[in-house]
């Protein structure tokens, strides 16, 4: 190995650190001493050790791996290493040790506290240390070895975010004054204020994340927008969605197919764009796409995928021109059979309602129509440039005019936003080259429609140089 390999919150998506810890004591019993509460650590240690990092290449021969440059390394920058860093970051810190044992205590949930065993709570973050240098760095397969860590470079430096945890926490502490938005009693207003110490003085991500730890262990109910906002942060520090998520008492608003919160694709074209090469149409593959709610009202991504499939259901569209559709979107020709495929599509999202929101009512809503010529315009512009393509040209072969002429259809007689979500997925197929200005209008047909900050923008590639 050449050097230190990427933390080990960029492999995995779990929570991590001390918060991770904090985590594992909130979901054990209180330990009834000092030996037992240190088990806990060693368990949360020998648990990462079973762990695979996200990616994984253990499925490859050690020829294999060797050929494409990976190895069996040390993983010397893994979850005891973050458990590490944050526990030296409080314990060099200038914090108060009072303040320190209330931090722990709120996102421990409470169950072991240091001071009740006569150990302050540096002492008790000590014993967390010795206790992770104890251990040999263990070896995986599948860490490509690396001079520096490139996260490294991306990561936020603490001035960039620090006011805003700060912030965060401090729109806590204003709650206290509407106790009935939280499920339990609200952290005190000296725990709240340890927590603004920890981002402010020591680092403003283990302050972020055990301030998630502590509105967890406390049940307070978080209204959309203040999620909103977790998870803007969240991706600011690199860390997966389930870390703000998991164990977050969120206030959904209701299900709502107009409203636009997927960042990228949605509906019938992202569970096209989720098609690949393995891919099988299957139930479990439908499933997948349908319980993609992160960021979303539980029961969102399978209510919109339901509206888009029940759109083309009830529409006059030829089966043969579903099929095409369906080819063009996802590259998968040949693999699906007209209404049969959409009947299976609407099956399992139903499945899937009657479990995440059984409360709602499927709806199809009146197609917005107001940009239809413009969508149009777009599509038959592209239908002459392709007109000579094909799908799959190897394998199952479809003509590209069968493509485009069943995406008119669906502009002009089911839905222009439909329409045009499927026309940015045929572009991919057909690797359509797009010159500036039209890459330029369609941001502005995803502005007018709605769509999240990438959604247009996986097309970008396209766009010619010069």
């Amino acid at each position: 190995m050449t050097g230190r390999q990427e933390p080990y919150y960029v492999d995995y998506d779990a929570d991590f650190g001390l918060s991770g810890l904090t985590e594992a004591f909130t979901l054990s019993p209180a330990p009834e001493n000092t030996g037992a509460a240190l088990g806990l650590v060693t368990a949360k240690l020998d648990a990462y050790d079973r762990e695979c990092p996200v990616g994984s290449v253990d499925h490859l021969s050690a020829d294999e791996r060797s050929i494409l440059g990976y190895d069996t390394s040390h993983d010397d920058w893994g979850y005891a290493e973050e458990l590490r860093e944050d526990v030296r970051g409080l314990v060099e810190s200038p914090l108060a040790d009072e303040a320190i044992r209330a931090v722990w205590r709120a996102a421990a949930g409470g169950g072991w506290d240091p001071a009740a065993h006569d150990m302050s709570a540096r002492d008790w973050l000590r014993r967390i240390d010795e206790t992770c240098a104890a251990r040999p760095p263990r070896k995986i397969p599948g860490r490509r070895p690396a001079s520096t860590s490139w996260w490294g470079v991306w990561r936020p430096t603490g001035d960039e975010v620090r006011d805003d945890v700060v912030a965060e926490i401090a729109g806590i502490a204003e709650m206290r004054s509407c106790r009935e938005r939280s499920a339990g009693p609200l952290p005190s207003p000296d725990t709240l204020s340890a927590l603004e110490e920890v981002a402010a003085r020591v680092d403003p991500d283990l302050g972020f994340r055990l301030f998630l730890r502590a509105l967890k262990v406390y049940s307070v109910r978080i209204e959309k927008a203040r999620y909103d906002r977790f998870q803007a942060l969240g991706e600011r520090f690199g860390h997966p969605a389930a870390l703000i998520d998991l164990g977050l008492d969120i206030a959904w608003p209701p299900i709502d197919t107009a409203r636009r919160d997927a960042t990228w694709d949605f509906g019938f074209s992202q569970l096209a764009g989720q098609a690949h090469q393995d891919w099988r149409e299957s139930r479990e593959e439908i499933r997948k796409a349908a319980e993609g709610d992160t960021g979303q009202t539980p029961g969102s991504a399978a209510a919109v995928l339901l509206e888009d499939t029940l759109r083309l259901l009830r529409s006059a569209l030829p089966d043969a021109a579903v099929t095409a559709l369906w080819a063009g979107a996802s590259d998968r020709p040949g693999s699906t059979d007209g209404r049969d495929w959409l009947r299976l599509i609407a099956d399992v999202c139903r499945e899937r309602l009657r479990e995440a929101a059984p409360a709602y009512t499927p709806v199809v809503a009146p197609a917005r129509t107001e940009l239809a010529d413009t969508v149009l315009r777009e599509v038959r512009e592209t239908a002459l440039a392709v007109v000579d393509k094909v799908v799959s040209p190897h394998w199952h072969p479809v003509p590209a005019t069968d493509v485009m002429d069943a995406l008119e259809h669906v502009v002009t007689r089911i839905d222009p936003d439909l329409g045009f979500r499927l026309f940015l997925r045929v572009l991919n197929t057909l690797s359509v080259p797009l010159r500036q200005v039209q890459y330029d209008r369609y941001r502005a047909i995803g502005e007018r429609f709605g769509y999240g900050e990438y959604h247009v923008s996986d097309v970008e590639h396209l766009i010619e140089a010069g």
